[in-house]
């Protein structure tokens, strides 16, 4: 059972397409106690570091969120500001994030960049596989997948970082700590490539 965390926040809808699709059992969850009974987590994320932080607290998720992925070892994956949650802190807030993968979220440098729209990355990329890994399994890396951010996880351990990117300069588009996995990108709208991902996190 997939239990996808709804605090308002992420494309709910586009993901249980997929999971429908893929006849792969899952629930939304906006109580402590549902998220409880999970077995798997999936955190989405759309939307500003410090609002996604604050409404976490606000329900009252972060403890049983530190129980059941740091004590119980329950796999989770952040989608997007889902995963820049998962670092020590970003530059588009003041909030501390969860902590899990020890790293700082940062602003792209517009200089860094060539063409317009500048910010935020818009569209399809390539990725870079940089340790073979489940979560992987049968994605094309040419093909890539849909991103929309202008900021970027930077890892303070790079044995954490199991793909990067290309936008300006490499940044660290997917991470890992055991069973915590976090993605920059969107794969509810990276077709294939995204579908093949969430059946692979359903399967971990």
């Amino acid at each position: 059972m997939i239990t996808i965390l709804d605090y308002g926040s992420g494309n709910l809808n586009a993901i249980k397409n997929i999971y429908e699709r893929l006849n792969i059992p899952f629930e939304f969850a906006n109580t402590k106690q549902q998220i409880e009974k999970a077995d798997h987590i999936l955190l989405p994320g759309v939307g500003a570091f410090d609002e996604t932080i604050s409404t976490l607290q606000k329900k009252n998720f972060i403890d049983i969120l530190n129980k059941k992925v740091l004590e119980e070892k329950t796999p989770i994956l952040g989608i997007c500001v889902g995963m820049q949650m998962l670092a020590d802190s970003s530059e588009e807030g003041k909030l501390y994030g969860l902590g899990w993968i020890h790293g700082k979220v940062k602003k792209f440098d517009k200089n860094l960049i060539l063409g317009k729209p500048k910010l935020p990355h818009l569209g399809w990329n390539s990725i870079e596989i940089t340790r073979e890994y489940p979560l992987f399994k049968n994605i094309n890396p040419a093909v890539g997948f849909y991103f929309v951010h202008s900021y970027y996880y930077e890892c303070a351990d790079i044995a954490n970082v199991i793909c990067q990117t290309v936008y300006g300069k490499i940044f660290h588009s997917a991470v890992n700590r055991e069973n915590i996995y976090g993605v920059q990108f969107h794969p509810e709208k990276s077709h294939d490539n995204g579908i093949e991902l969430l059946r692979n996190f359903a399967n971990l």
